[in-house]
């Protein structure tokens, strides 16, 4: 199938199929990144899905883009644009409708795979709206509950899977605010795997095996 145009820029890797509609990966990437970043792990993936990565709406200067705009140096200790942030968040649900009407795919199996931010972003999109997303890969971040959909306690997360890891010298988010995401997600009874590894923050290549493997036990 060819590219489709969708409410945001985005790198696209068709499945091979057997004729049914194709399970689905969306790549969200990190702070100061674009859609090719990620995408270079598309090869690596299974075949059997389509993969999407999709590209933040926010440019900066000199290059790259955001989902939302971060304060590092802000006098209030304000981290990050929650305002920014829900509006990619609703971006990108708008986003997974299109890719499944456009590419004709299997809305029950959608897998978010996230990195930093992108990570954030999935953890808010998976919460607020349980029934569009089957799996979340999230690679170096943390649940942000400032950018949940208000009574996203009382969702339905029985679909709902989560692999975490986390970078234990990363140096941009701290590896305790990971470690609130497991029993933040087993306390909503959503399963989660955890891992820890020694690298800064970046994806280690056991952390991508080992995120791989994940994957094909959800199948």
């Amino acid at each position: 199938m060819e590219k489709q145009v969708l409410s945001l820029d985005h790198n696209y890797k068709p499945a091979i199929s057997n004729g049914t509609k194709p399970p689905a990966i969306i790549m969200l990437h990190g702070f100061g990144s674009d859609e090719n970043d990620l995408f270079s792990f598309a090869s690596e993936l299974p075949e059997t899905y389509a993969i999407f990565s999709l590209k933040a709406p926010i440019p900066m200067q000199p290059y790259g883009n955001a989902w939302y705009n971060i304060y590092f140096d802000d006098a209030n200790g304000k981290f990050s644009d929650d305002e920014q942030a829900i509006a990619s968040r609703e971006l990108v649900v708008k986003c997974i409708d299109e890719i499944v009407e456009k590419y004709e795919i299997d809305s029950d199996n959608i897998t978010l795979l996230g990195f930093s931010q992108g990570t954030i972003l999935s953890f808010s999109i998976a919460l607020s709206y349980p029934a569009k997303v089957k799996n979340v890969i999230g690679l170096s971040g943390y649940i942000n509950e400032a950018i949940l959909k208000e009574g996203f306690e009382s969702n339905d997360f029985s679909k709902l899977n989560v692999y975490t890891s986390h970078g234990t010298v990363d140096q941009v988010i701290p590896v305790a605010w990971a470690q609130k995401t497991k029993p933040f997600l087993e306390n909503l009874s959503i399963p989660c795997t955890y891992s820890e590894f020694p690298v800064g923050h970046g994806v280690a290549p056991q952390n991508f095996y080992e995120f791989k493997t994940w994957l094909a036990s959800q199948q």
